[in-house]
């Protein structure tokens, strides 16, 4: 009894097991056709945005007129606001945490209590448990957050640093490498930190700013950081859906890896009881004579 019973019990976790593998296989193939559609987004937006980027940089690092307000060391650094990508879904192994513990590292070591805004849920549930207060919070689906809702989220965090609320922003989201490999990444937007590039070639002419270069600027930063923002969202939204990818890639090997040995158990167990019932009958057989 108790081995059809160890029998009964290889065959249930073998249809349990099986059913996860199927469950898992699926969304490994779901993840990724979205990966395919983010990658293409990406790819598509990075040229753009690596361009503009450039160009405000390249900007910044020929002129002097810069308003004092945008850099560094221009203010003491009291409130920082730190912008903070995750997903609003898990099941994509490390993608989640390794933010999280990026962000805790760096709130940890910040004196005073800073300002969350929170793009997807996952990072807002872990900190919001843990007391912080996060007073704007984003939780459409990266990959469904346009340039457009992009200046929802960076108009009130400019608007602060303006005012004086906050002294610095701080941009954490995940950097694509590769579809194998995506990693945390830590980028300080304002206030800016010019360091006169050697390699960037000066303008041939002096730039001319018009109204006044304050003006300019106060246009031009914004959209730098809306630009930088939405740049971070695409980018997020290609990594997790790769993380994911390759989180239920390796849980479907690991279920089938399962399925294999619990096969196995299964026939052997199933061969002891025959073996068992064989031996049973004969010694029966053997009493009877």
């Amino acid at each position: 009894m108790a081995g059809s019973a160890s029998i009964q019990d290889i065959k249930r976790r073998v249809r349990s097991v099986t059913s996860i593998e199927h469950i898992t296989n699926a969304m490994k193939l779901v993840s990724a056709a979205k990966l395919r559609r983010a990658k293409d987004t990406f790819e598509n937006t990075r040229e753009y945005f690596f361009y503009v980027t450039e160009t405000i940089a390249d900007i910044f690092n020929n002129t002097a007129d810069i308003p004092s307000k945008y850099l560094r060391g221009s203010r003491e650094i009291k409130t920082t606001c730190y912008i903070i990508v995750t997903s609003n879904r898990g099941l994509a192994g490390s993608f989640n945490s390794n933010i999280i513990k990026m962000a805790e590292q760096e709130m940890k070591a910040d004196p005073e209590k800073p300002y969350i805004v929170a793009v997807g849920s996952k990072g807002r549930d872990y900190f919001r448990r843990r007391d912080y207060a996060i007073p704007s919070e984003y939780l459409l689906p990266p990959e469904n957050i346009s340039f457009v809702e992009t200046h929802n989220i960076s108009k009130p965090i400019i608007d602060l640093y303006n005012e004086g609320t906050i002294d610095e922003v701080v941009l954490i989201y995940t950097s694509f490498i590769s579809s194998l490999e995506q990693r945390p990444k830590m980028v300080t937007l304002l206030p800016f930190d010019i360091e006169r590039d050697p390699d960037i070639m000066p303008f041939e002419k002096p730039v001319e700013y018009d109204p006044s270069p304050a003006d300019v600027f106060n246009y031009l930063v914004p959209k730098y950081v809306e630009i930088m923002i939405y740049g971070a969202i695409v980018e997020s939204a290609t990594c997790e859906h790769a993380a994911r990818r390759m989180a239920m890639e390796n849980a479907t090997d690991n279920a089938q890896s399962m399925i294999t040995d619990l096969n196995l158990t299964f026939n052997r167990a199933r061969q002891a009881a025959i073996t068992r019932e064989i031996t049973e009958i004969v010694s029966g057989a053997d009493a009877l004579e």
